[in-house]
């Protein structure tokens, strides 16, 4: 018998590749109006492992497709299975987490079995490898990024060459298998840098609507648009949502996703992020340590040593370290979540920090996570429904004229003498420490002062409002981020970027 999702994927037809590369500049603007370069179609077929194994070139796509889909109740749905909505949290699907099964209660998606959820990564080509829990949500760190698993919502984010919409009949199909229907879509991303390397159907913006749009047991109900945001001309963002529907929530809560995503981030930050930097295997009484013990120890000495675990104070986190290089992290805290994604390839070096915690003031945050990173240039966007936007009162980080619109990071500089890491000079203040640089008592306050380029905003649905900035570090403050020698002239020859699972594709 075929699955739902095979008979949607039978359904599809897949437009011809379209010849056009010409582009109109907006900054917010419905796809219809707007052009992304088409890349090749790819071949496709039926099965969960459709698409192109493609060889690792030497450089790494960060920034991540995301995907947020919403559920609701099926009226008069009775689930025999699912006896008062709730189950209990068993040792087995807690994984890495802290929290015991007395004291946690599951219900909606979060009584998927791992079977399911591991066929809804597989159709976007990654996999599972950690997990944390606690009473509001579950953590999912993947070969590509992460999944986050809420009563009657799931985000899911991938990076590199995953195939993310390839997942949302299988999702279609698993919720009503548990007596709930979907709701509200949302999917975004950021413009590739390397296009040419995707695979069906995210060979542009305009193949992924044509898939999405395909769907046509998701579109009878939801009737969704897609826009860009920002210049096409440089770093865009791209946003499709359903329109004309109220998203289900249990409290009536507001909702906002800041996402913070990083480019020619600092090598002596991104040297961290590889794994031939650390002891690979201690012995402890005598006894090595095995592979897996070993990673989650370097997993650990990289999240402290990059300061990422003070930004997340209180939260419970679940590191990944990978071979060669990468990084991921989840961290959640009560109803929110946090996800830090890291690929520190020079020339293609990317960080990211994405978190839907309720702040009345991100700018804090955003100066300690670039303080971390001392990136050359950051797009940050805004997601959020008006109660939210209404909750944060003043915005400054997207508000006044582009001459004024400028984020101060503090730094102290010490003398090179003083300091262990002397090449770049810099030591980061409270809220972002360095394993690696100590202050000296004749330390110089300092800042750097990045500059907003430009600003996008649209109102794509009701209640849901989109911001969309280009940050970049101002002339004058290049010195400061002086990328240092370099300890490994390899780096750039290792074979292999975050994400594990290539193998098990074939």
């Amino acid at each position: 018998m075929n699955t739902l999702s095979e008979e949607i994927d039978r359904s599809l037809s897949p437009p011809l590749p379209r010849e056009g590369t010409v582009v109109s500049i907006s900054t917010a603007h419905p796809v219809g109006g707007i052009r992304e370069e088409e890349q090749p179609q790819q071949p496709y077929d039926e099965d969960d492992h459709s698409g192109e194994i493609r060889e690792y070139n030497g450089v790494f796509e960060g920034p991540e497709k995301t995907l947020e889909v919403c559920f609701r109740k099926i009226p008069g749905f009775q689930d025999p299975n699912n006896d008062d909505d709730t189950h209990s949290l068993s040792s087995s699907d807690s994984s890495t987490s802290l929290i015991t099964a007395s004291n946690i209660h599951r219900k909606g998606l979060r009584t998927l079995p791992r079977s399911d959820l591991d066929r809804i990564c597989q159709r976007a080509r990654c996999t599972i490898l950690s997990s944390v829990s606690n009473r509001y949500l579950d953590a999912y760190v993947l070969s590509e990024s992460s999944l986050f698993v809420y009563p009657y919502m799931i985000v899911l984010k991938t990076c590199g060459t995953t195939t993310l919409l390839r997942c949302v009949a299988t999702l279609i199909e698993i919720g009503r298998k548990i007596g709930l229907e979907i709701d509200w879509v949302g999917y975004n991303r950021k413009n590739f840098n390397f296009p040419g390397d995707q695979m069906f159907p995210h060979g542009s913006f305009h193949q992924e609507m044509d898939y999405l749009y395909s769907h046509r047991n998701l579109c009878e109900r939801l009737n969704g648009n897609g826009y860009t945001l920002g210049p096409v001309t440089s770093d865009h963002w791209f946003v499709f949502v359903a329109d004309h529907t109220t998203r289900y929530t249990e409290c009536n809560d507001t909702d906002r996703v800041l996402n913070i995503m990083m480019f020619d981030i600092d090598q002596t930050v991104a040297q961290k992020f590889y794994y031939d930097q650390y002891e690979s295997r201690i012995h402890v009484d005598g006894v090595e340590e095995t592979e897996e013990e070993a990673t989650k120890r370097i997993s650990m000495e990289q999240t402290k040593g990059a300061g990422i675990d003070a930004l997340v104070p209180g939260a419970t986190i679940d590191p990944r370290a990978f071979e060669p290089c990468g990084y991921s992290m989840n961290a959640i805290l009560f109803h929110s979540y946090s996800t830090m994604h890291i690929t520190p390839e020079e020339g293609s070096s990317y960080a990211s920090f994405e978190t839907n915690q309720k702040l009345s003031n991100y700018t804090p945050l955003i100066c300690n996570v670039v303080r971390a990173f001392r990136p050359k240039r950051f797009v940050m966007t805004l997601m959020a429904d008006e109660g939210g936007l209404v909750q944060m009162g003043s915005n400054p980080l997207f508000e006044g004229s582009a001459a004024k619109a400028k984020i101060a990071v503090p730094f102290k500089s010490a003398p090179p003498t003083t300091s262990v890491n002397s090449s770049s000079g810099v030591t980061v203040a409270s809220g972002a420490s360095s394993s690696n640089s100590t202050a000296s008592p004749t330390s110089t306050n300092i800042s750097a002062t990045y500059k907003r380029s430009n600003l996008a905003s649209i109102k794509v649905e009701d209640d849901v409002c989109c911001m969309m900035g280009n940050w970049v570090l101002e002339e004058g403050n290049d010195s400061e981020f002086s990328a240092g020698p370099r300890e490994n002239q390899q780096v750039g020859q290792r074979q292999r970027a975050r994400g594990l699972s290539l193998a098990n594709y074939a």
